[in-house]
């Protein structure tokens, strides 16, 4: 875990500090506020002070790693600390619990945040798994991740820092995938798409969303399962190869897509490629220059196309050059490769912030949850954002991009789209 962000303080200040916390034990912690609302009386808000820690699966049974998100986050934090704080308030950032893709792990870290460690927001929650979503909904607690589950689409105080990925009926579907890969094809019309994830929550939503959204933009979708296993990598692809390859009427789809992250994609597209597939290979999550210092890595990965739902690091962006100017801050001036998960961090502690500065000075829950009822702003490095909308819809917006001899290039440009309704 990364170490907290602490802030030297007058004698004063830490009295004040010190009181807080005494008022929001003495309370009993049974909600987010000891009183009428206000500094002092709000879990994890002093007079100048809002105390915020994540939930990351910074280890993995099988090696993968999210720990650049708990990076991200605190260099959002860092630069809202040199620029003031929030509405006179800096962050006091506690790092991020390590829950191991384990539910039962994400439940404990939730309730450690909320009734040891008495954090007014949890931002980022990054993970497969939210077993703790009812428990922070239950709370109070603001939370902030990237919106990939179920969790994330409906609960008033949990939010995506891209809106809702994976909806209920009635919301929408993002179709910057759909979209991309049909550029990338020259068109939906007559070409087919195979789907396959891990038979786990986030594969099963992500299969059913995404075979909307490709039959949706016009694909014929040949296969579309969460099959492979999520708690191990299979050692062995040739079954799923075999049935992916004879799923389009007895011949390969013209792309395969994997709602997997690594190691199960290097697995996967390197069966694919021995197999002597030449279609379209594309994954949501491959996009970590970390990713390209093995040579068997980079194979397998050459060729396949990434999807984001952010602006590319290679956009001219001038937010984008503030973000890897604020990571390198974060990293005591150091260059260090930026991955998808830094960028998610960092930006589920921007919509937390941009939120916050709106509730006020009189910071509560109630008040925080009011700002984000008329919350909106444009031309963030995720798009226009609103709430509530994000908490039913996604933002709509991403791009491709696509690695060629050891480097990614932007394949289709960051775009928004139309989202589709999801039933």
């Amino acid at each position: 875990m990364l170490r907290p962000i602490r802030t030297l303080a007058a004698a004063a200040a830490a009295l004040a500090l010190a009181s807080a916390c005494n008022s929001a034990a003495t309370s009993g912690g049974a909600g987010p506020s000891g009183g009428p609302g206000g500094a002092g009386t709000t879990r994890g808000v002093t007079a100048d002070s809002i105390k915020v820690g994540g939930i990351v699966s910074m280890t993995s049974a099988g090696g993968y790693s999210k720990k650049d998100t708990d990076l991200g986050a605190r260099a959002r934090y860092l630069r809202a600390n040199a620029e003031g704080g929030v509405n006179g308030r800096r962050i006091d950032y506690l790092g991020a619990e390590d829950d191991g893709q384990d539910p039962a792990r994400n439940l404990a870290a939730a309730r450690k945040l909320v009734q040891q460690d008495k954090v007014f927001a949890v931002s980022p929650m990054s993970s497969v798994t939210f077993a703790g979503a009812d428990f922070l909904e239950q709370q109070k607690v603001p939370t902030f991740g990237w919106g990939t589950l179920p969790s994330f689409c409906g609960p008033k105080f949990i939010y995506g820092f891209n809106g809702c990925l994976v909806p209920s009926p009635g919301g929408t579907v993002n179709q910057t995938w759909p979209e991309g890969i049909a550029r990338l094809l020259g068109g939906a019309r007559g070409k087919s798409v195979a789907v396959i994830a891990n038979d786990s929550d986030a594969g099963r939503f992500g299969v059913r969303t995404f075979q909307q959204g490709f039959a949706g933009a016009g694909f014929t979708v040949s296969y579309a399962k969460a099959s492979v296993p999520g708690t191990a990598v299979p050692s062995d692809w040739s079954a799923y190869v075999k049935e992916i390859l004879a799923s389009n009427g007895g011949k390969a789809p013209d792309a395969v897509v994997s709602v997997m992250q690594t190691p199960n994609n290097i697995g996967l597209f390197t069966a694919l490629k021995r197999s002597g597939y030449q279609g379209l290979l594309s994954d949501p999550t491959d996009y970590d220059p970390g990713l390209l210092t093995k040579e068997a890595t980079r194979q397998a990965l050459d060729g396949v196309h990434v999807l984001l739902q952010f602006q590319p690091f290679e956009s001219a962006d001038p937010q984008m050059a503030r973000f890897k100017a604020d990571v390198k801050a974060a990293a005591g001036g150091q260059e260090v490769p930026l991955s998808m998960h830094t960028l998610t961090g960092y930006m589920s502690a921007d919509l937390f912030l941009s939120i916050a500065a709106k509730a006020g000075k009189d910071l509560t829950a109630e008040s925080f949850q009011a700002a984000a009822q008329n919350f909106s702003d444009t031309g963030t490095l995720v798009g226009d954002r609103a709430e509530p909308k994000g908490q039913k819809d996604s933002f709509g917006c991403g791009a491709l991009v696509q690695l060629k001899n050891g480097a990614y290039e932007v394949s289709v440009p960051f775009t928004c789209h139309q989202p589709i309704p999801f039933t």
